[in-house]
């Protein structure tokens, strides 16, 4: 089952001290980017936090977004006036011409103003909002299963639409072979000495260079396999990704050899089925 790589997910957890809102979102990149932003007192479990979402995920730029607001009784959350002043005078000492207004917004922003900052994490404290912030994890899975079907049942119209351009190919083959024969013919007649069996052998030569039989087998090969792969259990999409430049390959030798104003449309129609597909494709785990 194809999986996109973009989602969000979005998930909260009570703790003791505050309330935690974890916002998980994702879009697509070669590797797992994870970015994380997390309240100073959760600094030492940022680590964490990266393996499990990478983990989840797999691949993709991934944005975790964790905001706290602390609970508890009124005056539970005290300012750290000492600190605060403290701050105020280094900066003036730094900078003396800085107002005392600009002083005090500066202090402001900086670390252990607030009980909020010396908040002691324990082990039950940090398995509680692991259990949340993997539940955010699987809601970004959810929504990219949702876009990935969306993307499936698109893949497969435009395979199809390859595979049916591909079936009117052989009516014009003989057609095709037959004017090339006629026009090489016609050409050489203007020549008074003209070695029949040399010509012959080099009609012959020249027809099967031309000979699309190979290309045809390949690109329905590589359809199938497209939608095989497709249908596995696990999102590939970098595997789908060679797939399709192997089905360019075989469109682009098909034109090359055409030399048919209906096969050369065939084509062209084919290369704008497979650009349809090469749109999305970037987008699939």
């Amino acid at each position: 089952m194809l999986q996109s790589m973009t989602g969000f997910g979005k998930s909260a957890v009570e703790l003791k001290h505050a309330r935690y809102t974890i916002d998980v979102k994702s879009v697509n990149s070669k590797n797992a980017d994870v970015n994380v932003r997390l309240p100073y007192d959760m600094r030492g479990y940022e680590l964490e936090i990266r393996k499990l979402v990478a983990s989840g995920l797999q691949r993709g730029k991934i944005d975790v977004y964790i905001n706290a607001q602390v609970s508890g009784e009124e005056g539970d959350l005290a300012l750290n006036i000492p600190l605060i002043q403290n701050y105020m005078t280094q900066i003036e000492a730094v900078s003396p011409e800085i107002s005392l207004e600009k002083r005090f917004e500066a202090a402001m922003r900086l670390p252990n103003i607030t009980s909020e900052d010396t908040i002691e994490w324990g082990d039950s404290e940090w398995q509680k909002f692991k259990v949340a912030l993997q539940e955010a994890v699987y809601k970004v899975t959810e929504f990219r299963m949702d876009e990935g079907k969306s993307m499936e049942d698109e893949f497969k119209l435009r395979v199809s639409n390859i595979v049916a351009l591909l079936k009117k190919v052989p009516q014009y083959e003989d057609e095709r072979i037959a004017t090339i024969r006629e026009r090489m013919i016609k050409s050489l007649e203007e020549i008074k000495e003209v070695d029949r069996d040399r010509l012959e052998q080099e009609l012959i030569f020249y027809t099967e260079k031309l000979d699309v039989t190979e290309e045809k087998v390949r690109l329905q090969k590589h359809c199938e396999y497209f939608i095989e792969t497709m249908n596995l259990p696990e999102s590939n999409g970098k595997k789908l990704n060679f797939i399709t430049q192997e089905m360019g390959r075989e469109i682009n030798t098909l034109g090359s050899k055409s030399n048919h104003a209906e096969l050369q449309k065939i084509v062209v129609e084919m290369k704008d089925e497979l650009e349809k597909i090469k749109e999305q494709i970037l987008n699939i785990l």
